[in-house]
């Protein structure tokens, strides 16, 4: 009897890993090609259709180029800290989420990296069950494995979810400040950072007491070190030796994190920057760039 119920488990386990191997999704694909949607999106699409409601959504592509510095680096600050150190998952960040979540005795941190969320969006489901979190983790390591972090970070960047029924910098951009995801301001930016753990219940368009909370996080820490971070993931590089002058421009940063953050406070330094592989708008420009083309209309409903 033992012996039996031990073949089944082991013929049971084999059918599975065979089952996900031969359903893996092709994310080397994703270095020239963009997703054409995304299994958040489709399964919100069902939710409305259940409802008998429209399943229409608000969804335009944009290029990493044309999506302001403020947004990128406030997504980092306020979502992966890590992120140009990691190779996907970040241990660190996991283990002491689940110590949290042990303590309060339910799910309530997922230590997620914005390659494991990006991963959960294209291919899987809000679910934290453990099989889902262990084909989240193996996803998130092919992610890095063929694509730049800057990459990732686009892709990221143009399918979360950024308000009821719309995904994606430019869509949320416009959908609740009216302008490009180019023209966004520091503070506009730090909103929409800032609502991503539940962007339905944090409404950027009419932010609540808590939204207005991490807001003032994400501008503090943007002031603080955020273009140190814009230029790693621009370049892929580890940081290199802190300076005396960056070390005292830090303290001086740090002493005034309690002041009030403008969007001045906020605009980078004057340096130009360049890459081996590619040129790409720099943290120098301005978010008014008048070379940056606007779409010719709001949104691409999908």
């Amino acid at each position: 009897m033992l012996k039996r119920f031990v073949l089944f488990v082991l013929l049971a386990l084999l059918g599975w890993l065979a089952w996900e191997w031969i359903t893996f999704p092709d994310v080397a694909k994703l270095v020239k090609e963009r997703p054409t949607t995304t299994a958040f999106m489709e399964q919100r699409k069902r939710e409305l259709r259940r409802q008998g409601k429209s399943d229409e959504l608000e969804w335009q592509w944009v290029s990493y180029g044309k999506i302001s510095p403020y947004l990128r680096r406030g997504v980092l600050v306020a979502e992966d800290n890590e992120f140009y150190e990691h190779q996907g998952v970040d241990t660190k960040a996991m283990r002491e989420a689940f110590e949290r979540n042990w303590k309060r005795g339910k799910i309530t941190h997922g230590g997620s990296t914005i390659t494991q969320q990006l991963a959960k969006n294209l291919y899987l489901s809000p679910s934290r069950n453990p099989l889902r979190k262990l084909r989240e983790y193996f996803i998130a390591r092919a992610l890095e494995k063929h694509l730049s972090k800057k990459r990732i970070l686009e892709i990221y960047l143009n399918v979360v979810e950024l308000g009821e029924r719309t995904y994606g910098a430019e869509a949320g951009a416009r959908h609740h400040f009216g302008k490009s995801a180019a023209s966004l301001s520091a503070s506009e930016a730090a909103l929409l950072a800032g609502c991503l753990p539940n962007p339905r219940v944090m409404n950027p368009s009419k932010p609540n007491r808590r939204l207005r909370g991490r807001q003032r996080m994400i501008l503090s820490r943007m002031k603080r070190w955020g273009y140190l971070f814009e230029r790693e993931v621009l370049t892929e590089k580890k940081p290199e030796p802190v300076t005396t002058t960056t070390e005292t421009t830090a303290t001086v940063s740090d002493t005034a994190a309690t002041a009030p953050v403008t969007d001045a406070d906020l605009m980078p330094e004057t340096t130009t920057e360049t890459s081996a592989t590619e040129v790409e708008p720099t943290p120098t420009e301005t978010t008014t760039d008048p070379t940056v083309e606007t779409p010719p209309s709001a949104t691409t409903t999908t």
